[in-house]
């Protein structure tokens, strides 16, 4: 993935055949299937992949996603949106034979967002949680085949997106009355519920997105994660070492270095610099950065308008480019 750039997952807007366009146009090395969450329930990150889970139907209530007891209009809506989304991808990318990435909510995300019949979240009961994390390994597993479908001739990258997960794993979710927190999940539970994801998958390109501080690198690999996501804005300095150990270990950083809503680009040079600042300050050869960084916006670009995520995009793809050629 030399000198590549890509979206995050998110694309404002309600047509997914002008979002392919766009994306394949301006960063065609790794393109993604989009979510357009405009269209409304069903279309965003939770109800999306709520929708592809096996005999966990779910329902919209006026606090968010809750499972129900037999699928309904929002199951139905929620599959409609994925079904004309994979038509319009094996109509424009059908003989696509190099990577594309296709997005899922992860489980933790997952489990800390929708809420049990009762109306508590789903994390708070360890049952239900490995019954959706079952549920979810069997929807992903059945939506990457869907996907190869459409488009078979294309090497995947399945990415979990995990924006909730380090809240997860340090006990900062709040109840359904919000006046307590729930208990904090155990590192290698929450290790196992990703892995399983990534094995029912079968043979994708693993990577997870936490655009969230504390992203937890050490929990990710060792998941299976051969590739990481992240907001550069939102990883400190006192997570250096966990940054090194990843790119010592092989694992693609995909880096987030363009606002996700309309700001002021800065010129090229300065976009590209935070990244070059953490190849030096980490001490490796500026010779792999280009071939181990993927330049990503910091996160959906849901809230853009479609002016200024062509420029990011764009902007993306020419900081990935400078970086491979520059540090040849």
């Amino acid at each position: 993935m030399s000198g590549t750039a890509t979206g995050v997952g998110s694309y404002p807007g309600e047509d997914p055949s002008e979002a392919l366009r766009v994306i394949f146009g301006e960063v065609p090395q790794l393109p993604h299937l989009p979510e357009l969450p405009a269209r409304g329930p069903g279309a965003d990150m939770i109800g999306r992949t709520a929708g592809m889970l096996v005999d966990l139907p779910v329902r919209v209530e006026p606090s968010g996603w809750r499972f129900g007891d037999r699928p309904g209009r929002d199951n139905r809506r929620a599959a409609d949106h994925l079904r004309h989304d994979l038509d319009v991808l094996e109509e424009l990318l059908h003989g696509h034979d190099g990577p594309l990435k296709i997005q899922v909510c992860g489980p933790w995300t997952l489990a800390a967002a929708i809420e049990l019949h009762n109306g508590q979240r789903t994390l708070r009961d360890p049952g239900a949680v490995r019954d959706l994390v079952a549920s979810l390994a069997e929807g992903v597993s059945r939506h990457v085949a869907d996907v190869r479908r459409a488009v078979p001739d294309a090497t995947i990258l399945l990415q979990l997106d995990e924006p909730g997960l380090p809240a997860v794993l340090a006990g900062r979710v709040p109840t359904a009355s919000g006046l307590t927190r729930l208990r904090a999940v155990e590192a290698p539970v929450a290790e196992q519920g990703l892995r399983d994801v990534f094995e029912a998958a079968g043979d994708v390109f693993p990577l997870v997105h936490c655009c969230a501080s504390d992203v937890p690198f050490g929990l990710l690999r060792g998941a299976g994660a051969k590739g990481i996501s992240v907001d550069m804005r939102r990883v400190p300095r006192k997570d250096d070492d966990a940054v090194g150990e990843a790119i010592d270990a092989g694992v693609a950083l995909f880096l987030g270095i363009v606002p996700g809503t309309d700001a002021p680009l800065p010129r090229l040079a300065k976009t590209a610099e935070p990244v070059r600042e953490l190849w030096r300050r980490l001490g490796f050869p500026a010779a792999t950065l280009g071939d181990q960084v993927v330049v990503t916006p910091a996160c959906g670009l849901a809230g853009a308008s479609p002016r200024y995520v062509r420029a990011a995009l764009e902007r993306c793809h020419e900081t990935a480019r400078m970086l491979h050629e520059t540090d040849e």
